[in-house]
């Protein structure tokens, strides 16, 4: 049975299995660390051109973040050394910065998530580099539409299972392949935490969702079939069948009667063309 818990903006919490509830005082602070997000996604918009390393990109996300007062999550978090991920064509997600260039044609998601003031903004966005194919292009529209009709399900008296679902049927309408290993998360002081908020499910099933929880929704979509397999990094995600993957991640708050989009884009940059 699901358990939730109803928490202050400033108390210590614990990543216990239940579902958070927050008030006004954290969505204030969950509105200024999503759009940091946002803005650190915005200021990359100019800088993602062939001949980049992706390891430049992550020192500039490095800097932007300190910056503007706050530390990136991911820095030490169970070992991983870097901003942000970066993602390339068939990395599914959790790409590892390198001096690896990016080149015409690419598809390119980046994951940042500024821990700002103790909450965190967790946000990705696809990013096309130069001359892209259309079918590359398809992909990276559709899978913003999964994104979109998942946040249109999030609203009191749904369940999870609902965002899943839409997600799900748009994907495979267009015969893409929907990632079942990796999942969005509840997030706020903590940067993973209940629900796990999966884009391929049944509709009617899973947590009922409820004004005060936190959450990521970010589908991994693939051009060809849903499987992945991981590097012997230890992070990086890839295609099994090597086909191109695109996903996009916003961080949302339940309201009395939808939801809250804490990482939208103040320049209206949430998809491209840019």
């Amino acid at each position: 049975m699901t358990q939730y818990q109803t928490v202050t903006g400033t108390e210590t919490q614990l990543r216990d299995g239940t579902i958070k509830l927050h008030g006004p005082e954290a969505f204030e602070a969950m509105r200024k660390a999503g759009r940091l997000a946002a803005e650190t996604l915005d200021a990359l918009v100019p800088l993602v051109q062939p001949g980049v390393s992706t390891a430049a990109l992550d020192d500039f996300v490095r800097e932007f973040t300190l910056d503007n007062g706050a530390m990136p999550a991911t820095m030490g978090y169970r070992g991983y050394a870097h901003s942000c991920c970066i993602s390339i064509n068939q990395v599914v997600c959790h790409g590892i910065p390198s001096e690896r260039t990016l080149k015409d044609g690419d598809i390119v998601n980046i994951d940042v998530t500024p821990l700002l003031d103790g909450w965190h903004g967790d946000s990705s966005r696809m990013y096309l580099v130069g001359d892209v194919p259309l079918k590359a292009r398809r992909l990276v529209d559709v899978t913003w539409e999964c994104l979109m009709i998942g946040i249109e399900q999030a609203k009191p008296g749904r369940h999870l299972g609902d965002i899943g679902a839409a997600i799900q049927a748009h994907a495979e309408k267009h015969r893409y392949g929907v990632v079942r290993e990796f999942c969005g998360h509840g997030l706020g002081r903590l940067f993973h935490d209940a629900p796990e908020v999966v884009h391929a499910a049944r509709a009617g099933t899973g947590p009922l969702l409820k004004p005060g929880m936190f959450f990521t929704i970010e589908p991994m979509i693939n051009l060809g079939k849903p499987g992945v397999k991981m590097l012997e990094d230890g992070w990086t995600a890839v295609t099994r069948d090597r086909s191109l993957s695109a996903q996009f991640e916003h961080s949302i708050g339940i309201t009395e009667d939808g939801c809250e989009i804490f990482t939208a884009s103040p320049k209206g940059l949430d998809k491209p063309p840019y």
